[in-house]
């Protein structure tokens, strides 16, 4: 008997160039302008898992939220679309309404996200 796989999603957060890359099943398929957090309040580094989604969270994390394993923080898009490519958030990870929309509808809650210089 067959059954459909569906793909699994990963993601990893480049802090130097404000960049996050999806990959599915570890095969690269797109990367996108981010912001992130500011020198105050700095994105924090490591791995960590997508913990649980929103849709339309409304104020400032635009029309989705991804929250991450590391409380308080996520990957969420913006009422701000010039805050995209600089480092001006309280630590979480921005992008634009259209690309937060995109991601969303590909991740699931334990998909992998990596954060990392360079």
């Amino acid at each position: 008997m067959y059954t459909s796989r569906r793909p699994v999603y990963s993601m990893i957060i480049n802090i130097t160039d404000n960049t996050l890359t999806l990959y599915e099943d570890n095969i690269y398929l797109k990367t996108y302008s981010i912001a992130l957090g500011k020198e105050a309040t700095p994105t924090p580094l490591g791995r960590f898992k997508i913990a649980n989604k929103h849709r339309n969270p409304g104020g400032p994390y635009g029309v989705r939220w991804m929250g991450l394993s590391k409380r308080h923080y996520g990957i969420h898009g913006t009422n701000k679309p010039d805050s995209i490519g600089k480092d001006v958030s309280r630590g979480c990870i921005r992008l634009s309404n259209e690309d937060a929309i995109e991601v969303y509808d590909l991740v699931s809650i334990g998909s992998i996200v990596d954060i990392m210089e360079g």
